[in-house]
């Protein structure tokens, strides 16, 4: 399957935004439209750090657990993600660059590594939901980044 791949470009500079992506317990903030019952593990942010979620998609319910794998301060995150008892497993990349006139482009690109028969059947459908749900996750984001930092700040 195609990857899928959202973006939005924010006025925090990439070591603020990297900042808030590395802390796992921050991703449930702006995935809670779709991801819940959180429960976490490993260091709270960085390489191991871990969740299991809840994941709430065209009707249907499954867990799916989320490890980042890979991690480049302050540029990328790669997480793992398995579920359907390992028979769906994907990564999950944040990528942030610097914007000329300030500010960060964040991008967030899903990409199957193995997928059951039944999302490569309905593919189209699979990707049109994952990409709904984690535009809304960006848009998400950029107004979490704006508290996040104003409560730093005070």
């Amino acid at each position: 399957m195609r990857p899928v791949i959202v973006m939005i470009d924010v006025p925090q500079p990439p070591e603020q935004v990297y900042d808030f992506l590395d802390v796992m317990a921050h991703h449930e903030r702006f995935t809670n439209h779709y991801l819940t019952d959180w429960r976490y593990s490993g260091p709270g942010r960085g390489i191991g750090s871990c969740a299991t979620v809840t994941a709430a998609l065209g009707g249907t319910k499954a867990d799916v657990t989320i490890k980042v794998v890979e991690a480049d301060a302050p540029r990328r995150i790669m997480e793992r993600n398995v579920s359907a008892a390992g028979r769906r497993v994907a990564h999950g990349i944040y990528t942030v660059e610097p914007l000329q006139s300030g500010g960060s482009h964040v991008s967030f690109t899903y990409t199957w590594v193995l997928a059951p028969l039944s999302d490569r059947l309905l593919a189209p459908v699979v990707r049109a939901m994952m990409r709904r749900v984690n535009r809304t996750a960006m848009r998400r984001l950029a107004a979490e980044l704006d508290n996040y930092v104003s409560a730093a700040g005070s």
